[in-house]
């Protein structure tokens, strides 16, 4: 048997074309952002890991940057949907600890590394866009509505500078601090100091 990526006798692989030639690129390009980091992924790599040519990427995602944020997103595209625990307390910590388990995990590693890539101005502008901000905003959106539901929280509270802030905050923590993981009890302060307190008083502002 020779060394190459195909067993003797298997043939050459069968083209692809469409979604499965996209899924063997963003799966190839996530292999390649685990391993080697947003630095390190290449169109070359990633086609050969695909079993593909550039020109196949290209057409499909005009930049590396382009590439990078789709792979992340082939990651973590599965969602659970927001927690569900009868409380906004319970809810949000929910949330927040699942959030800060995420992006402890090496998904999680892949989104900083491409966080750090402040050298190249068209990456961070697709993260803003693409990262997935706008899906957790309406979980924590989501989770304020049930809130309100169950008579904890003034409708005023359902507001998205509201939601997003329990994310904002636990985002500069590691962005300012540097931590691989957020402890348990900066996530309990950041609902319980903040996140509350930012609702309740929403309603005296009704």
């Amino acid at each position: 048997m020779t060394s190459g990526t195909h067993e003797e006798g298997a043939g050459p692989r069968p083209r692809r074309r469409g979604a499965a030639l996209e899924e063997a690129i963003l799966r190839a390009a996530a292999e390649e952002l685990r391993e080697s980091g947003y630095a390190g992924m290449t169109m070359d790599g990633v086609a050969r890991r695909a079993g593909t040519n550039k020109n196949a990427i290209y057409r499909r995602w005009p930049h590396r940057a382009a590439l990078g944020v789709a792979a992340y997103r082939h990651l973590a595209s599965d969602r659970e949907p927001a927690p569900d625990t009868g409380s906004l307390r319970g809810d949000a910590l929910a949330l927040l600890r699942r959030a800060n388990a995420t992006w402890s995990s090496p998904r999680g590693a892949v989104l900083r590394d491409l966080l750090a890539a402040g050298d190249d101005p068209r990456l961070i502008a697709l993260l803003r866009e693409n990262a997935g901000d706008s899906a957790m905003d309406a979980d924590w959106l989501a989770v304020l509505g049930r809130a309100v539901a169950r008579g904890e929280a003034h409708a005023q509270a359902v507001h998205p500078r509201v939601a997003s802030a329990p994310m904002t905050l636990l985002r500069g923590e590691y962005a300012l601090r540097g931590r691989p993981e957020i402890p348990d009890a900066v996530v309990v302060e950041i609902v319980d100091e903040v996140f509350l307190p930012l609702v309740h008083g929403r309603a005296r502002r009704a």
